[in-house]
C-alpha cells in the first residue's frame, strides 16, 4: 500500500493547479474588501475565518450597498450552504477521525479540497483513515496559503489595480472548473439549471435576495428529481 507521505504529495499535486485561479481570485477579494472599507488586517481575518470566497464576495458586495446586517448574513450563509453538503459527503470517509482532526478537516473543507478528495476516495477505496486525511491535507497545502497570502496582496494594492487586468474572470472560472465534473446525474444537472434560471429571473429582487431564493429552488428541484429517480430505480 502507498505510504501516507506519497499520498500526501498526490494531494498536493492535485491541489496545485488551482493556484492559477486562486491567485487572481484571492487578489480580487483583497482589492474589493479594501474598496468596501476594510483594512488589510480585516480583509485577512475575514479570509482566515470565513474561508469561503463566494460568501465573502457576497457579504462585501452587500455591505457596500448598505444592506441590513441580517440580509448580509442570510445571503452569505445561503451561498455557503454547499459546505454543509460537502461535510455530509465527506463524513463517510473522514467521520471516524478524532475530534481535533475532524475540526482541522472542517476548517480546510473548501470547494477544491472536497472535489479532489471525494474523487480520490472513490478511486481508492483501499485507503485507510490516515491516508484519506493525508490526501485531504495535501490538497489543502498549496491552496490555503495562496488564498490568505494573495488576499493580503490584493488588500495592499487596493484600488491601484487597473480595470484592464479584469481579475474578476477568476470567479466564474473557479466555479465552472469545480462544479462541471460534479454534475454526474440528472438530479445534479437539474439542480444547477434550476438555480441558474431562478437567479436570472429573480435579479429584480433587492439586496441580492434572488441568490438566496435561487439556491433553495435549485436544491429543491435536485432533491425532487433524485427522489423520483430512486423510486424508479434509475439513480446511479
Amino acid at each position: 500500500m502507498q505510504s501516507i507521505k506519497s499520498i500526501y504529495w498526490q494531494g498536493m499535486r492535485a491541489g496545485a493547479p488551482f493556484i492559477l485561479i486562486l491567485v487572481p481570485f484571492s487578489t480580487l477579494f483583497g482589492v474589493i474588501a479594501t474598496e468596501a472599507g476594510l483594512n488589510v488586517t480585516e480583509a485577512l481575518v475575514m479570509s482566515a475565518l470565513v474561508v469561503a470566497g463566494a460568501a465573502q464576495f457576497t457579504a462585501v458586495q452587500l455591505m457596500t450597498e448598505q444592506v441590513p446586517v441580517l440580509i448580509v448574513l442570510a445571503a452569505a450563509l445561503t451561498v455557503n450552504l454547499r459546505m454543509a453538503m460537502y461535510s455530509a459527503a465527506l463524513t463517510p470517509y473522514l467521520g471516524q477521525l478524532s475530534l481535533p482532526k475532524r475540526a482541522l478537516a472542517a476548517y480546510f473543507t473548501v470547494d477544491q479540497t472536497y472535489a479532489c478528495s471525494v474523487a480520490a476516495y472513490e478511486a481508492h477505496p483501499e485507503w485507510d483513515l490516515s491516508r484519506k486525511l493525508g490526501y485531504f491535507l495535501g490538497v489543502a497545502t498549496p491552496i490555503m496559503p495562496c488564498w490568505l497570502g494573495f488576499t493580503v496582496v490584493g488588500a495592499l494594492l487596493g484600488g491601484s489595480v487597473p480595470d484592464s487586468m479584469a481579475l474578476d474572470f477568476a470567479i466564474p472560472i473557479t466555479f465552472i472548473a469545480i462544479v462541471t465534473p460534479m454534475l454526474r446525474t440528472g438530479a445534479h444537472r437539474a439542480a444547477a439549471l434550476a438555480g441558474i434560471a431562478a437567479s436570472l429571473c429573480l435579479t429584480w429582487l433587492p439586496y441580492s435576495l434572488g441568490v438566496i431564493f435561487a439556491g433553495f429552488i435549485g436544491m429543491t428541484v435536485g432533491a425532487e428529481i433524485e427522489r423520483r429517480m430512486v423510486l424508479r430505480g434509475t439513480w446511479t
